[in-house]
């Protein structure tokens, strides 16, 4: 692609920079990415772009906004390294993730409107910390597993008020009921949704003050914007992307 890139119409780095108001260094740290294709050179050593280079950085901004940063990135590195397959295996896992993350949405949903305002029993005195789920409460350790998470996890959502075990009084260990099971699951789903343990705190206060799933329907609204807003950000970066493969053929 270097000879044929030599011979089209060159453009300074601030040609390419000003469509989308970016700075020259902005334009040479891309090239030293990989996101753009190596530059030609005046022989005086001035970096020299072609059409090609201003279509690799519209691809690359068109790409960022539905796969992120890093992912887009590593896709226009793929294609300027040659290997088209590994950008489109970079593009499959990324639809991939959306796709999970719109079946963590729907299963969300699906739990909320089961979720009933309840009160965990009393734990059973002198479990121990590895007992399983019971009638009686869940320990941390079990509970971990199920959500899949570590026990520090927990313990971090408790100091910021997403669950309120009770302690045994006989041993000190954590135990959970079924309202602070509800919470924890809520918790879990919702940082799989992308929210801050702050976004989240409040609204399960409001849950287990209004003994309701209301509050959550705006944040639920807003997630499924976002994952809708994903969606339409990577078909405008395919045909970007697309557009900048066939400059590449040409």
């Amino acid at each position: 692609m270097g000879q044929n890139l030599q011979n089209r119409e060159r453009l300074r780095p601030v040609d390419l920079a000003r469509e989308h108001g970016l700075s020259t260094q902005a334009i040479r740290n891309y090239e030293e990415a990989g996101i753009l294709p190596a530059a030609g050179r005046t022989p005086h050593g001035y970096r020299t772009y072609t059409p090609a280079h201003a279509g690799a950085l519209r691809a690359f901004l068109a790409l960022v906004p539905g796969h992120g940063h890093q992912t887009a990135t590593s896709i226009m590195r793929a294609v300027n390294r040659g290997e088209a397959d590994a950008a489109f295996r970079l593009i499959d896992e990324s639809h991939g993730q959306l796709l999970e993350d719109r079946r963590t949405l729907q299963a969300v949903e699906r739990a909320l409107r089961d979720l009933e305002p309840t009160t965990g029993p009393e734990p059973r005195a002198g479990a121990g910390p590895s007992a399983v789920s019971g009638p009686d409460g869940t320990f941390i350790g079990p509970l971990a597993v199920q959500l899949g998470i570590r026990p520090a996890t927990l313990r971090a959502w408790e100091r910021a008020g997403l669950v309120r075990p009770r302690r045994d009084p006989k041993t000190g260990y954590r135990v959970y009921g079924e309202a602070d099971l509800r919470d924890a699951r809520l918790a879990h789903q919702l940082r799989r949704g992308g929210y801050l343990l702050e976004q989240i705190a409040p609204l399960i206060d409001q849950v287990r003050a209004a003994g309701g799933l209301e509050p959550l329907e705006a944040a639920l609204s807003d997630w499924r914007g976002r994952l809708s807003a994903r969606g339409r950000a990577m078909l405008a970066g395919a045909a970007q992307l697309e557009a900048y493969l066939r400059e590449r053929r040409a």
